[in-house]
């Protein structure tokens, strides 16, 4: 098996699990690899391999002088371009069509889900469930995909205390189903710049620096100067993968920023 093609299927999978692993874990020794390996038959090594094939034709990551193995398949191409034109479909098709796979082979691999959640989904019908789990899945897949591409640290006070961190929609979910999966309509946060970020206290100019809304550069609550308007004309720190989509940032602008008068800061105001 390893040393024949790889399907579609087999491609699918494999770069969804490229989205959510950091550049640094692209590795054979990554249980993950290893999980999946074992899941589509084919070595650790192999899986690595395609892992960083996938790496050689990333723009976020050739752009820093990193090249991956540079022999990427032109079914490769195919794959990326899927999922980045239909990111919530083809995240639920693969999470079924690993559903499906285990089943075929009798397999019970490690799921990301407690005991507490999946005790809870008992008392729902079958179809309900599958409903919930699928949603909690693909919610998954973003956080995991926002998370690994900020290396576990929020863009911007450097937080990297997991269990305080978000994965932001910069455009919210119910405002845009095409992009709800897409990690570059995310930002890792912690929990405090992401509820300001959602209220559209704080945002984003097209130079990825902050503004922050001229009611908290107002404020003189000490905890709001120094970790919210102390931001104020900074940069955040850029993600490794998927940066943030310059019409996100300008719709978040746009429709939920407060927009106050900011003097200074490139037109806001």
């Amino acid at each position: 098996m390893s040393n024949s093609r790889w399907t579609r299927d087999q491609l699918k999978l494999a770069f969804y699990l490229y989205c959510q692993l950091p550049f640094g874990r692209l590795h054979s020794r990554n249980p993950e690899v290893v999980e999946l390996a074992q899941l589509i038959g084919r070595t650790p090594s192999a899986v690595a391999m395609k892992l960083v094939n996938f790496a050689s034709i990333d723009p976020a990551i050739t752009s820093t002088g990193r090249a991956g193995l540079g022999n990427a398949s032109s079914l490769d191409r195919e794959i990326w371009a899927e999922f980045h034109a239909d990111w919530e479909g083809l995240a639920v098709q693969c999470n079924r069509l690993r559903i499906a796979i285990e089943k075929e082979k009798g397999l019970r691999l490690p799921t990301n889900f407690s005991m507490d959640e999946t005790e809870a989904m008992e008392d729902f019908t079958g179809e309900t469930r599958q409903v919930i789990t699928e949603q909690r899945l693909k919610q998954q897949f973003f956080r995991r995909a926002v998370m690994s591409s900020y290396r576990g640290r929020c863009c911007m006070s450097g937080l990297s205390e997991p269990r305080l961190l978000l994965a932001s929609h910069i455009v919210p979910w119910s405002k845009d189903k095409a992009n709800r999966l897409n990690p570059s309509n995310g930002l890792c946060l912690s929990a405090l710049h992401d509820r300001a970020f959602d209220r559209g206290l704080i945002t984003l100019a097209d130079d990825f620096t902050v503004i922050v809304s001229r009611q908290l550069l107002a404020n003189d609550n000490e905890l709001v100067r120094s970790a919210i308007a102390v931001l104020h004309g900074r940069p955040i720190e850029l993600p490794e993968r998927f940066r943030p989509g310059n019409e996100f940032i300008a719709r978040h602008r746009t429709e939920i920023f407060e927009r106050v008068a900011v003097p200074g800061i490139h037109g806001e105001g």
